[in-house]
């Protein structure tokens, strides 16, 4: 099975929530919630990888802290690899994104309220247990 690299923030403000992500409906598992973040290019660093995406997703700089973590998922024909950082904004917060339709800042008490891709699920029970 092909491995995909994939990265994703757990961004927190100073009150605690934590930013969900619902994914367009016109994108593979469209609906769900999860972590913004996505692929580690080839040769790419993960924490890199994960300031030009949310960069490119969500109009926004952050700065990536610890590592929550990997867990493997299988999806259809593929292991999607995701790695969690916890990260901050360094200025503005994020208002919008290219691939999701809603953006929500959730307690995590809260985070179980919403329905989460399969490989954002060990990293939402995690976090939710805190």
């Amino acid at each position: 099975m092909k491995v995909l690299e994939v990265v994703a923030a757990v961004l927190t403000l100073e009150d605690g929530r934590v930013l969900a992500c619902r994914r367009r409906s016109d994108i593979a598992a469209g609906g769900a919630w999860e972590f913004p973040g996505g692929k580690v290019e080839p040769g790419e660093q993960p924490a890199a990888a994960l300031e030009r995406e949310i960069l490119e997703e969500l109009g926004a700089r952050i700065r990536v802290g610890t590592s929550l973590g990997t867990h493997d998922t299988i999806v259809g024909e593929r292991i999607i690899r995701l790695t969690c950082y916890r990260a901050t904004a360094q200025a503005e917060l994020p208002t919008h994104s290219t691939d999701h339709d809603q953006l929500q800042w959730l307690d995590p008490a809260d985070l179980e309220s919403v329905e989460w891709a399969e490989p954002d699920v060990p990293f939402v029970r995690l976090l939710s247990q805190r």
